[in-house]
C-alpha cells in the first residue's frame, strides 16, 4: 500500500535561500508516517498505552530538487520490509511529477523498557498494511 499525504510549504519552513530547509523534510516525513499509520488502522495512542514504541532508527534522505513557499507537495509512504521487531519504509516527496526528495528509513518496535520486541498481532504493520490493501481493493471494485 502506498499512502499519499498532501502538504503545503509554509513560510517558516524556508531558509535564506528561499527554499525549504533540508531539516524540514524530516518533519514532512514524520507527518506522512503518522497519516500512513492512521490509514492502515494502527492506533498509536493505544500502542503507547500498552507499553510499546515504534521508533525510527535510521533515515537516509536523498535531496533532488528544492521546494518553495506555497508549493503543494505530496509524500508517498509505504512499508517495503517488515520483520518481527523491525522494518523499512520508503518515502518520496513530490511537487507534481517532480521528485524533490526520497528517503529510506528503518524502524524498530520496542517494549516499555526500550528493548526490541515482537509486534503483538494488533500492532503488526505487515498485517495492518495487508488489511488496508484489501479494504482499498474492495472499495475500488
Amino acid at each position: 500500500m502506498i499512502h499519499v499525504t498532501r502538504l503545503t510549504v509554509r513560510s517558516y519552513e524556508c531558509d535564506g535561500y528561499g527554499h525549504v530547509n533540508n531539516a524540514n523534510y524530516l518533519h514532512y516525513l514524520e507527518v506522512a508516517r503518522g497519516e500512513f499509520l492512521r490509514a492502515i488502522g494502527l492506533d498509536y495512542k493505544r500502542l503507547i498505552a500498552a507499553g510499546y514504541g515504534l521508533y525510527v532508527t535510521k533515515v537516509c534522505i536523498e535531496y533532488k530538487s528544492p521546494a518553495f513557499l506555497e508549493d503543494e507537495l505530496t509524500v508517498e509512504t509505504e512499508v517495503v520490509a517488515s520483520r518481527k521487531v523491525s522494518g523499512r519504509m520508503r518515502q518520496v516527496v513530490r511537487r507534481g511529477d517532480t521528485v524533490l526528495a526520497s528517503a529510506d528509513l528503518e524502524w524498530g518496535f520496542v517494549n516499555r523498557e526500550g528493548r526490541p520486541t515482537k509486534m503483538p498481532y494488533e500492532f503488526d504493520l505487515t498485517r495492518l498494511t495487508a488489511e488496508a490493501d484489501a479494504r482499498a481493493a474492495s472499495q475500488a471494485s
